[in-house]
């Protein structure tokens, strides 16, 4: 098991971009296209979790309600359900959780439900490709022997691809 604490990408990671949920939404926009940010979180001045405004928020409930983003907060449209983890939690279940419920953005909070942190399935998926070769690598060793490695198993698909890619050319 991987806790999230002992990914990279957590101790490395920038304080996560806050606003109050009465900011105008106008303003959160510029604070998160300063940063390339793709989401702010709404906190209160304890750092409590309020609630999340990301980019798919404001194309639903801005944009494509026509409302003005010099007069909406942050708070009209963001979201207020926010799913949050602590920073010894197993890494992959939150990947699957992340995947299943279908968000991208996982605030990690304390035990006083403070904001630590925000990872993305990015951060996550950067994990299990490696993990994914290895295992495929097992595998393959398994059933084929140890005379297989990685750079076989890589030649043989490319060599697949291109055999592939051929035969269809060849169909057209």
């Amino acid at each position: 098991m991987m806790k999230i604490a002992e990914r990279v990408e957590y101790a490395t990671k920038p304080k996560p971009l806050t606003c109050d949920p009465d900011d105008l939404v106008l303003d959160a926009v510029k604070r998160m296209a300063d940063k390339n940010y793709g989401s702010i979180i709404a906190v209160d001045k304890s750092d409590h979790i309020l609630g999340m405004m990301t980019e798919r928020d404001i194309m639903k409930r801005l944009i494509a309600e026509g409302r003005d983003p010099k007069k909406t907060k942050v708070g009209d449209i963001m979201t207020s359900s926010v799913r949050t983890a602590k920073a010894d939690d197993d890494l992959n279940d939150w990947l699957r959780i992340m995947s299943n419920e279908r968000f991208r953005r996982l605030p990690i909070v304390d035990n006083d439900d403070k904001l630590q942190s925000i990872m993305t399935q990015g951060d996550f998926v950067s994990y299990t490709w490696p993990e994914l070769m290895q295992q495929a690598t097992t595998m393959a060793k398994a059933t084929f022997g140890e005379t297989l490695s990685l750079p076989r198993i890589l030649a043989g698909i490319l060599a697949y691809t291109l055999l592939l890619i051929i035969a269809v050319s060849l169909i057209r």
